[in-house]
């Protein structure tokens, strides 16, 4: 089945699922991609959040603000910033329990330290609600996470409602019967627009400083605005920062104060990474560990191992009721344990997994070891390079990643005309899906897109 050039770019080159998708478009409107969080206690951040809600305990014992964010096309980092400079504290004062999708209307919890629910009101920002409902015992952070409910608007379909409706249900009836969908790290990881996170990375772990910065700096897309296009070109070309500052329009913002550093100190391509958040600088190399583990997955699918079976030397991770993997609790199928493994899997109690290669983990055994040792080889890459010496507070330590992820309450809402786009259909879904899983890799299976960039990835 045909996969488009920039899946493959990304590591993924395969589908789990046969059957014809649907086409069409997402994210025509913001509101057609809606993301609910929640929390692990049960905690759901709504967009229609209640105020005037009395706060649930007093800030004397609990230092940290928990607050229900709500953002309409806003990029996480640039709102936090936004809120941070309108409450007169540093960023490094907000957290969150996760990434939210920047073209899509997004509901999630953040905790901010040492402000009082009295001084929310300060903030006025377009397209950006904060409700605060109580004070909490400590920073968030995604071990609070459950994961997150979308409600999704798909467009511009051409066939019709019943073709639709047989489609999708079909679709849907292959991942269930594997166990859910290839856990995939999806698009946003890499940057749909101008996937070049992974290649920072990579350049980060080889050690080359310079070239992780050319990449992040001068690496244009013929998908982005042709202003930053045409700025990127020029700095490729010419490798004048000091002329890029004039050039590169203030929407880039993280350029820019990159190129300010280069400016002042043109060699020092350590520095002018250190002017990055930490959260984005970690960014880079944890993309281009999420760009090895698609390699692994989408190999391992096309050479035609189950997801849901264990093979002798292939890891494993335990599962919490809450159907969360628990990354830490695994074990390594041995030729003793692998039937009683499999059996545990079958039973929902375990699930197959795969490395995020870093220094502190090590690749598979067996045959799944040998998947991932030919790609390392392939790409030139070992564990122990994701110790970045030049930068060590991003050196990645590596865990594993279950390679299946439950599909939770999947449902066509509705099949109808499409006003937006006479002559067309749409539909609604909605679905849950567990921390650190994309909807847009449910989305590709139901929709098997041609362009990526075209149908709103």
């Amino acid at each position: 089945m045909f996969v488009p050039r920039l899946e493959r770019f990304m590591g993924i080159d395969v589908y789990a699922t046969s059957s014809l998708g649907i086409g069409g478009v997402i994210r025509c409107f913001a509101e057609d991609f809606v993301v609910e969080e929640m929390l692990v206690d049960g905690s759901k951040a709504k967009l229609n959040y209640c105020k005037g809600q009395v706060l649930s305990s007093s800030p004397i014992k609990n230092r940290y603000l928990l607050c229900v964010l709500v953002k309409r096309d806003w990029d996480t980092f640039l709102a936090l910033k936004a809120i941070a400079e309108q409450l007169g504290i540093s960023t490094r004062h907000i957290q969150i329990a996760g990434i939210k999708d920047a073209k899509a209307v997004t509901a999630q919890h953040i905790t901010i330290e040492g402000v009082s629910a009295e001084e929310i009101p300060k903030i006025h920002v377009k397209d950006l609600k904060i409700q605060p409902v109580g004070y909490f015992h400590s920073k968030l952070s995604s071990y609070y996470l459950l994961g997150n409910h979308f409600h999704i608007v798909i467009r511009a379909i051409s066939h019709s409602k019943s073709t639709i409706r047989k489609r999708v249900t079909k679709i849907i009836e292959e991942l269930e019967k594997i166990g859910g969908a290839p856990n995939f790290f999806g698009h946003q990881r890499f940057g749909t627009t101008r996937p070049i996170t992974h290649l920072v990375g990579k350049a980060l772990v080889q050690g080359d400083l310079r070239k992780a910065a050319m990449f992040f700096l001068a690496k244009p897309s013929p998908h982005e605005h042709p202003d930053s296009r045409q700025a990127r070109k020029q700095l490729q070309k010419t490798q004048d920062f000091k002329q890029a500052l004039k050039n590169f329009p203030r929407k880039l913002h993280y350029e820019r104060l990159m190129l300010r550093h280069l400016v002042k100190k043109p060699d020092d391509f350590v520095g002018a990474f250190r002017r990055l958040p930490i959260k984005l600088k970690e960014l880079f190399p944890q993309a281009y560990q999420a760009y090895l583990f698609n390699k692994f997955l989408s190999r391992r699918i096309r050479e035609g191992f189950s997801l849901s079976g264990a093979e002798v030397g292939g890891y494993v991770v335990n599962v919490e009721r809450s159907g969360l993997p628990m990354i830490r609790m695994h074990r390594i199928a041995s030729i003793e344990t692998v039937t009683e493994i499999n059996k545990a899997i079958q039973a929902g109690k375990m699930r197959l997994a795969i490395p995020l290669i870093g220094f502190k983990q090590q690749p598979s055994k067996g045959v799944q070891g040998e998947i991932e040792k030919q790609i390392l080889e392939e790409e030139g890459i070992s564990p122990e390079n994701f110790k970045i010496d030049a930068i060590p507070e991003i050196s990645a330590r590596g865990e594993l990643r279950a390679v299946i992820t439950p599909l939770n309450n999947f449902l066509l809402e509705e099949t109808s005309e499409d006003s937006a786009n006479p002559s067309k259909r749409k539909v609604k879904t909605s679905f849950m899906l567990h921390r650190g899983s994309y909807a847009t890799i449910i989305l590709r299976e139901l929709m098997k897109p041609r362009n990526p960039i075209k149908a709103g990835f």
